[in-house]
């Protein structure tokens, strides 16, 4: 597996000013970018495509929407190097109008784990009072917390912090994970 995808953290972030569509630049923790991934505009199907760099001649990770709108939507995630199925991320539609979900899917679409927003309170205060307060995600796979993500406080620019120190027994293949965190800056970040 690529370098790129074996660091305990990563950083995130969405460039601001941009109208339509949406970029991405992921940095690793000495800061260097270390994914690239620019969103096409007015796509009926999500589809995003992380690269090595800006240049975006190396693509090494596909996430792709199954269906055009699907308030359940399956995203699957794909290592572009092998072709091979990583797993699946599964947003909780219903579910996710109140507090965000997430189910986390093996190759197979049975449900391994869930990343979840950090509390029912602090969700209803975000989609109905102010969307300053930053989001907090964790993740886990049979009871064992694999990630977690906490936005920062900036409502001007996108970044999410994305942390898998806590998953000692290496139970979340990593590119899944920055998928998810790629999904939450572009989907959940579109209701607040």
């Amino acid at each position: 597996m690529d370098e790129r995808f074996q660091y305990p953290t990563y950083l995130i972030r969405k460039k601001i000013l941009k109208l339509f569509g949406g970029v991405f630049h992921i940095f690793g923790p000495s800061g260097d970018v270390v994914l690239y991934s620019k969103m096409k505009a007015f796509k009926l199907k999500e589809d995003i495509r992380l690269y090595t760099g800006e240049d975006m001649q190396e693509e090494l990770l596909v996430i792709s929407a199954r269906k055009v709108f699907d308030i359940s939507a399956i995203y699957d995630v794909v290592d572009s190097e092998t072709g091979e199925k990583v797993g699946s991320l599964q947003r909780k539609g219903m579910r996710s109008i109140l507090k965000d979900e997430w189910h986390i899917l093996d190759t197979s679409d049975r449900q391994v784990g869930t990343i979840v927003e950090d509390s029912m309170v602090m969700a209803l205060i975000r989609r109905f009072v102010t969307n300053l307060i930053p989001q907090t995600y964790h993740g886990e796979i049979g009871g064992k917390r694999v990630l977690t993500f906490k936005q920062n406080s900036n409502p001007f620019v996108t970044k999410l912090n994305l942390d898998f120190n806590e998953d000692t027994d290496g139970l979340l293949d990593r590119r899944l994970g920055i998928a998810a965190g790629v999904l939450l800056c572009a989907i959940e970040g579109k209701q607040g």
